[in-house]
């Protein structure tokens, strides 16, 4: 399995075209083939960094989500509105022990 995570620091407040792009971007990697989870969450105390899970079936399926049609739109986005930072971070790893 492959696991990507890390912040993106925005340096602003994210405006209405821009969560409308990350809700669309959710939902369609959501609906691809290998996609086990994804998701933006705000950081609670620091509501202009995002956190971004990702976890991908394998090497495949991640490819095919940075050659679909909506991580391009999403990058045209981004692109228009560059975040100030960003810190994201890929994983090979197992399907972890839940916890308690």
């Amino acid at each position: 399995m492959i696991q990507i995570n890390g912040t993106i620091k925005l340096g602003r407040t994210i405006d209405a075209a821009t969560q409308k792009a990350m809700v669309e971007m959710v939902r369609a990697s959501r609906a691809e083939d290998g996609c086990l989870d994804y998701s933006f969450a705000r950081d609670i105390a620091d509501p202009d960094t995002l956190i971004l899970f990702e976890r991908w079936r394998d090497q495949a399926a991640l490819a095919a989500h940075g050659e679909s049609a909506h991580m391009a739109a999403f990058r045209e986005v981004m692109a228009a509105n560059p975040p100030a930072s960003q810190e994201l971070r890929m994983y090979e790893t197992d399907q972890g022990q839940p916890l308690g």
